[in-house]
């Protein structure tokens, strides 16, 4: 099991490292942007194409692979005005509810993703099913981790990110 675990901190490791560099390459494009054009004169849009598919590929990626529930920025104030069992529902139920949309428009997201391999991106000529092959990721992701909220409810574990409980993670106290 330690093995896995180490397995696993590394896999998250180069996660983070892969979202660094995708966060990296927006900004040195970004400046070979004003570069080109500022002073060079000349209009490039594979720059302006390849932050667009940084930036998508980030946030997918990033909230897939990168991103922990504790993490998750929420809007809890009803939330926590509940009692402990209260909350433990509303984590059954929006974990349950959030997981059935997610399962229920993949086949029909995957359907999509493939279709779109025909056309290509403008510029850097990539077939769109590559730009948009990451929604996959983050769709499976979201279902899992909507499906452990639930099932850590269910079973009467608390989650990681219950401010009720863990009041000192905020700057306002």
């Amino acid at each position: 099991m330690d093995s896995f675990n180490a397995t696993l901190r590394w896999l998250r490791a180069r996660s983070e490292n892969l979202l660094a560099l995708l966060l990296f390459s927006m900004f040195a494009s970004f400046l070979l942007q004003i570069l080109f054009r500022r002073v060079l004169g000349w209009s490039v849009g594979w720059t302006v194409e390849w932050v667009t598919i940084a930036w998508l590929w980030g946030i997918l990626f990033g909230f897939a692979f990168v991103v922990r529930p504790e993490d998750v920025i929420r809007l809890d104030i009803v939330y926590v005005a509940l009692p402990r069992w209260g909350r433990r529902m509303a984590d059954i139920v929006t974990g349950l509810i959030c997981a059935a949309l997610f399962a229920y428009t993949l086949p029909a997201s995957w359907d999509f993703i493939t279709f779109m391999g025909r056309e290509k991106t403008a510029f850097m000529r990539w077939p769109f099913d590559l730009v948009f092959s990451v929604y996959i990721a983050f769709a499976v992701s979201v279902i899992v981790q909507s499906l452990l909220t639930a099932w850590r409810a269910a079973l009467g574990h608390e989650t990681p990110h219950d401010t009720a409980l863990t009041p000192e993670t905020h700057d306002y106290d």
